[in-house]
């Protein structure tokens, strides 16, 4: 997904969180919130819908019967300490769903999220995007996809508590995601994308 500027609803610049539920849970598009902002979200290119379905469907088999679940970019999830709401291409949680007064809409809790890169968006993924999401505590590996090339970078929690990072660019590697102990060849992400044919 790529995050667009700004946009006005309700005819205010601002709104609380519970004017962008009201407002999002109405509306056709999706919007991510950020302290009282909401940025409308447009669709994404081929290339990135065909490596999103791959590492989904992949995630998806590999789980299946095991106490963690994929969820793909429907699921809103919201970082109670920066008031953040948006929509990752894929999140993984294990365990019970947590989410926002019971709500069933708002996910609090996911140990991994995937990003898969867009050219407009792959600054604010890596960056600012990356420092809200630090604040989900249940969060202990983001991966970042790219789209034009054969690259993933892999952040992790070590036993020190920092984010380290661990980068793949040959596409006879595999990524390992650790915290739900599952391996993905890079091969299969990148299936029927055009980046397999260069």
């Amino acid at each position: 997904m790529e995050v667009r500027e700004p946009s006005l609803a309700f005819g205010k610049q601002y709104l609380s969180i519970e004017e962008y539920l009201e407002m999002e849970n109405a509306s056709i598009e999706k919007h991510e919130y950020y302290k009282g902002e909401i940025f409308a979200m447009s669709g994404a290119k081929l290339q990135h819908n065909i490596i999103t379905r791959n590492f989904y469907l992949a995630l998806g088999l590999k789980l299946k019967g095991r106490p963690c679940q994929p969820f793909g970019s429907d699921l809103r999830i919201h970082v109670e300490k920066n008031t953040l709401f948006t929509y990752p291409d894929i999140s993984v949680i294990c365990g019970e769903v947590e989410t926002l007064n019971n709500d069933e809409y708002n996910a609090l809790n996911p140990s991994v999220i995937v990003e898969v890169l867009s050219p407009s968006a792959k600054n604010y993924d890596r960056g600012d995007k990356f420092n809200l999401y630090r604040g989900i505590p249940a969060l202990k590996e983001y991966i970042l996809v790219d789209s034009q090339s054969i690259s993933i970078e892999a952040f992790s929690i070590n036993s020190h508590g920092n984010w380290e990072l661990k980068e793949y660019k040959d596409i006879d590697e595999t990524l390992n995601i650790e915290t739900i102990q599952v391996s993905l060849a890079l091969k299969e992400i990148y299936e029927g994308s055009d980046l397999l044919s260069l």
